[in-house]
């Protein structure tokens, strides 16, 4: 034991000593691209922490009108003061946006085409993970529900005026860890058998085969979409994994700023010449390697009718 106790106490000693030389590492890719988005508008979904806000926060810096959609518009709000006051636009905007309840997302869509006449970027960033089995209010499986079938509905519900708003980008966030999910038709609500891990698993394989699915459907429309692993970053979406929580304190050097975990999404957002790789899987800044089962058509198109399904949409 004392051994063993030792060899840990060397390794984290060590990891902590290469810090400096292993953070460029680790950081991974960097968006290049000097695009300036005046009179663009976006919407980020869950932009008041995280990912998110620092997503907003470049792309507020570069000049575009920002809607942060979350659900804690207090929180929201404090978010879209900071970014303001650090970027010198006060065109960051915040609308309640809450993904586990399906009015909630037909409000804020509404809402939202009142408001404004174009949408040119569409970011479907928001997430829970490795939550205890719970339902959200319209009956789905909450990672299900939120990750997936939320944004899903949000997609739809917007893609009209990303069409009329062309050329214009949807971004999807999925993780690495989409390799081990399963898409699992006879028990898609987790009722008969529920891992709070695979749960997330199978959620972001759902993100991963939706922006595939609907690559195809938006093929000569100038809306391109593309899918991206962050990377593991520091962020509340751990907060339901105290093994997670305590990893991430202890292999800090290892894991991404919120910074350094936007530059794919802003990669994809913005960077020239992307449209050929539209419904591609991207992690560090470039086009990335997904397993057979992420890549199966048959399996996309009907995860896509599925959804329509449980939505009550007819999506063609």
């Amino acid at each position: 034991m004392l051994v063993i106790l030792g060899i840990l106490i060397s390794l984290f000693s060590f990891l902590y000593m290469a810090a400096p030389f292993t953070r460029k590492f680790f950081a991974g890719g960097v968006c290049r691209t000097s695009a300036q988005l005046p009179g663009k508008v976006v919407v980020i979904t869950g932009a008041n922490t995280g990912i998110g806000k620092e997503t907003a926060r470049e792309l507020a810096r570069r000049g575009a009108r920002v809607y942060i959609a979350c659900r804690d518009v207090l929180k929201g709000e404090s978010a879209a003061s900071e970014i303001r006051a650090d970027t010198k636009n006060c065109q960051v905007l915040v609308r309640k946006l809450d993904l586990s309840d399906t009015k909630s997302i037909r409000a804020f869509a509404e809402g939202f085409l009142a408001e404004e006449k174009e949408l040119h970027i569409l970011i479907n960033n928001a997430g829970v993970m490795m939550c205890p089995y719970s339902k959200t209010a319209d009956g789905f499986e909450t990672h299900l529900g939120v990750n997936h079938l939320g944004h899903f509905l949000l997609t739809y519900l917007l893609v009209e005026q990303l069409k009329k708003s062309a050329p214009a980008r949807i971004v999807n966030l999925s993780s690495v860890v989409h390799h081990v999910g399963k898409i699992r038709f006879h028990d898609l609500q987790g009722e008969k058998r529920y891992s709070r891990s695979l749960a997330y698993c199978h959620s972001k394989l759902a993100n991963v085969l939706f922006t595939r699915q609907l690559a195809k459907k938006l093929q000569g429309t100038g809306v391109t979409t593309y899918v991206v692993h962050p990377g593991i970053v520091r962020s509340e979406l751990v907060r339901h994994s105290f093994l997670l929580c305590l990893l991430w304190r202890l292999f800090s050097p290892m894991v991404k700023s919120a910074r350094e975990g936007a530059q794919t999404t802003l990669h994809c957002a913005l960077a020239e010449g992307l449209e050929p790789l539209s419904g591609k899987y991207f992690s560090d800044c470039k086009k990335a390697w997904v397993f057979p089962k992420a890549r199966n058509n048959q399996t996309a198109e009907r995860l896509w009718n599925v959804s329509c399904e449980l939505l009550g949409i007819q999506w063609e």
